[in-house]
């Protein structure tokens, strides 16, 4: 899966536990009629990809959906989702998304066509 948009908040990255585990997180809004925030997280050695990226910067990112069961001392169950980036890249932004087309006015009308000539079609 995937997400694509402008980067709004780049985290540091930060160190839990004793056995060092990292994690980084960076919030994307998507560009659409109802914009919405997303907070992917990296973790581990993923944290250092995004050390070349910047807030405000057009991004696509490479997602997975993370879900876990967490059990309380009460024995009360509840569960827990999370994005999880696996890749990013950059992407451009193009103010024109077709590419250019000469007016019509610009074009030579055909004034030597003959119908027969193109009846060469082999069906």
């Amino acid at each position: 899966m995937e997400v694509q948009g402008k980067i709004k908040v780049l985290g540091e990255t930060k160190e839990y536990g004793k056995n060092g585990f990292r994690k980084r997180e960076v919030v994307v809004t998507t560009e659409e009629q109802y914009p919405q925030h997303i907070l992917v997280e990296f973790v581990q050695d993923k944290t250092d990809i995004l050390d070349k990226y910047s807030v405000g910067q057009q991004v696509k990112i490479g997602i997975n959906l993370r879900g876990r069961e967490w059990v309380s001392p009460q024995g009360e169950t509840k569960y827990f989702n999370s994005i999880q980036g696996w890749r990013i890249e950059a992407v451009q932004q193009n103010s024109n998304t077709q590419p250019p087309v000469a007016p019509e006015d610009q074009f030579e009308p055909v004034t030597d066509l003959n119908e027969e000539d193109e009846d060469d079609l082999p069906f």
